[in-house]
């Protein structure tokens, strides 16, 4: 039995039957694969073929090589085309279907039919107990099953069904977590951010935010609560609360040099050469809350190097409701990283987001929830 029919639920289903398993999947929603159609603005962003395991935070940065090197992206990839799935390479590896991402919930739908995986819907799930074999009670049914795989997800976006349910089968268990938190998340605005620049939503700079020793030059975006964006999301899987995430404004480009070289120094001429770099609004707000201290070349080279590292302090993100992923999970020293089997108890196995492994944005969480799920399948 499968508890979770999300992405590296179905596809440990699917690789079980096709080994001529008797599987079933129970779901507690009233359709499969809900995360996967709301994905990558509805296109789903289904793997990245730069994968890698430093793409992935967990507390064992070895444990994900395993699986991610018996499942790649090219193996998905091939699945997506024997279903002659439309796709494209939409930026830094990221594959999207171009049509929608019904496209891969049908695909995998249509691989468990093939493979004999039957699949509950509408099961909550009130009680697991082992004796000789693992015991499933839901408010319909009971099953019974030799093994048991915990595919739940995690606690990003709780509108979409997301509970802790893996993590208390994991603690009935005896198993360890790593404290959760939310990850690919935006970070919100003090109250002092909040007054100088939630005016500004809308704006979109090209910038590079390092969190924790962790650098990522993408896409940054101020929203009326914070920052958000492809650069800032990645930071955050990596932030600690209290510290703070520098961000260099301008990657590349130098601000002030013209300033320096030539005889005009006032702040208009710095406006025009700052709004050559950054959007107009953005470049004048930051010129007016961080002016020169003084037109020498000294004081504009220190204005230089605060556009370059600009020390924002983060009040905290917007937690699990807009979070992509969950950080954190079932402890990793508690798996086998070959099968995701438990060491302490034999036939449970934990995959996808619900294990302490988190991907960066850009397709690897996906891509994890894949080559978990196969290894589990494979061995089931």
């Amino acid at each position: 039995m499968v508890v979770g029919a999300g992405a590296a639920g179905l596809m440990c289903a699917i690789e079980a039957g096709k080994r001529g398993r008797c599987v079933g999947v129970l779901e507690r929603a009233d359709k499969i694969g809900k995360k996967i159609l709301i994905s990558g603005g509805g296109r789903c962003n289904f793997t990245n073929i730069y994968c890698t395991p430093e793409n992935f935070l967990s507390v064992n940065p070895h444990f994900a090589k395993s699986a991610l090197a018996r499942y790649t992206p090219k193996d998905f990839i091939a699945l997506v085309e024997k279903h002659k799935i439309p796709y494209h390479d939409k930026t830094l590896g990221q594959l999207f279907c171009d049509r929608a991402a019904s496209d891969i919930t049908q695909m995998l739908e249509s691989e468990c039919h093939s493979s004999g995986v039957q699949i509950f819907l509408n099961q909550t799930i009130r009680e697991v107990s082992k004796g000789t074999e693992f015991v499933i009670r839901t408010n319909a049914k009971e099953f019974r099953a030799t093994a048991l795989v915990v595919a739940t997800g995690g606690l990003s976006i709780p509108k979409m069904g997301a509970t802790p349910f893996g993590y208390e089968i994991a603690k009935q268990f005896g198993l360890k977590i790593q404290e959760t938190r939310p990850a690919l998340v935006p970070l919100t605005f003090s109250e002092k951010d909040k007054r100088s620049y939630s005016d500004l939503t809308g704006v979109s700079m090209e910038v590079v935010a390092t969190a924790e020793g962790h650098a990522f030059r993408e896409k940054m975006l101020i929203t009326h609560r914070g920052l958000s964006g492809p650069a800032i999301l990645q930071a955050s899987s990596y932030w600690q609360p209290g510290n703070p995430v520098s961000i260099n404004l301008a990657p590349g480009r130098q601000v002030a040099a013209a300033l320096m070289q030539g005889k005009t120094k006032s702040n208009s001429a710095l406006k025009t050469g700052f709004v050559g770099v950054l959007p107009k609004r953005f470049a004048e707000r930051w010129i007016e809350l961080h002016p020169p201290k003084g037109w020498t070349n000294a004081a504009l080279e220190r204005f230089e190097q605060s556009v370059h590292r600009w020390e924002f302090a983060p009040s905290g993100t917007e937690g699990y409701e807009k979070a992509e992923v969950t950080a954190g999970g079932v402890d990793t020293e508690e798996l086998s990283s070959k099968t995701m089997e438990s060491h302490k108890v034999p036939g449970l196995f934990f995959i996808g987001e619900v294990v302490d492994v988190t991907g960066h944005l850009g397709g690897f969480n996906f891509q994890w929830a894949w080559a978990s799920g196969a290894a589990a399948g494979r061995v089931i």
